[in-house]
């Protein structure tokens, strides 16, 4: 077992070694240099308020401000406040101006995040900015001129809010100058060991505790895991891992039980299935299952190879041989 940590390559926080990753960090090299307007798109905890900050490094206004919108964490009757922020006597209550996000990023970036929770008014109060370039607060009766380039995620399909009557098609293209859709972190599970190694040393760092890597087992689990929460939840199981952990190893004992695998993985075939024929689905299927079940076998014996092929019943040889041949390490 490499006890030594592996360095991954980190562009503005974003971890990853997968093609998908050095096109993604290649794209916002290029969109960051210019002022185009930008979308932002993928799961939940993939890493969308990170691009969005590298995008603004990037760019000629990287020393100016960096404003956020959480349009999902703001109640619908204070999304125009914080946009476009209000004058004196607006309401019960505004005793004094107070500029919104929009004017904060002056000369700089603003970033809104869930943008397809923005209710109609404030998407097309948002487009008439976007086209005139200027703010008009509410309860004010004079527009100031902002200079801000806008760079939107969601984690919605906005074609379908627009079919529904839910997203203005006019901001969807204004916003879909140019769009980067973040994968999901089980679409490139070969950077889940680099992630995991970077956040162990930085969490070690945070907390000042020894660097402890991960077992094979550990490794393995961690592999064979759906991450449905995606770069976020990984975070925090290492985190917790690295905290929980009194040996100088973290082993599978150290991680979340919800990570184990509670029987063999089985497959549902989609519609990607169809253009193939018996032979090359059942060896598809035959592929999915032994990588699979392998590695939550190797989880369950902490990467043991010898008590994992006792377990299964197979010579230690035939084991590695298998495991060759599914490319699992």
């Amino acid at each position: 077992m490499d006890r030594h940590l592996r360095i991954a390559p980190v562009h503005h926080g974003l971890v990853g070694a997968t093609p998908v990753m050095r096109d993604l960090v290649q794209t916002i090299g290029t969109v960051g240099r210019t002022d185009v307007t930008v979308l932002v798109t993928g799961e939940s905890g993939t890493g969308k308020a990170l691009v969005a900050r590298a995008l603004h490094a990037e760019s000629a206004r990287r020393y100016r401000p960096f404003a956020t919108l959480d349009c999902s964490a703001i109640p619908a009757a204070l999304v125009e406040q914080e946009l476009f922020g209000y004058s004196r006597g607006a309401f019960a209550g505004a005793v004094q101006e107070r500029s919104g996000q929009l004017e904060a990023a002056q000369g700089g970036t603003l970033f809104v995040d869930e943008i397809g929770d923005l209710g109609l008014t404030m998407q097309a109060a948002l487009l008439r900015t976007l086209e005139c370039g200027s703010v008009l607060r509410v309860g004010g009766s004079r527009a100031t001129p902002v200079d801000v380039r806008v760079i939107a995620a969601t984690t919605r399909p906005l074609e379908e809010l627009v079919a529904r009557g839910r997203f203005l098609q006019a901001l969807l293209s204004r916003l879909q100058v140019t769009t980067l859709a973040l994968p999901a972190l089980r679409e490139r599970r070969d950077d889940i060991p680099l992630l995991a190694d970077h956040f162990l040393q930085r969490f070690s760092e945070r907390h000042g505790v020894p660097v402890r890597p991960l077992s094979d087992g550990a490794r393995a689990l961690l592999l064979t895991h759906d991450w449905v929460g995606n770069v976020r939840e990984l975070r925090h199981v290492i985190e917790g891992a690295l905290l929980r952990c009194d040996g100088d190893t973290i082993m599978v004992a150290d991680l979340p039980t919800r990570l184990m695998p509670s029987e063999a993985p089985s497959f549902v075939p989609d519609d990607a299935w169809a253009a193939l024929t018996f032979v090359e689905a059942r060896e598809r299927a035959l592929r999915e299952f032994d990588r699979a079940f392998l590695a939550a076998a190797l989880a369950r014996h902490d990467g043991n190879i010898a008590r994992t092929a006792r377990a299964l019943g197979l010579h230690r040889q035939s084991l590695q041989k298998l495991l060759a041949r599914r490319a699992l390490r």
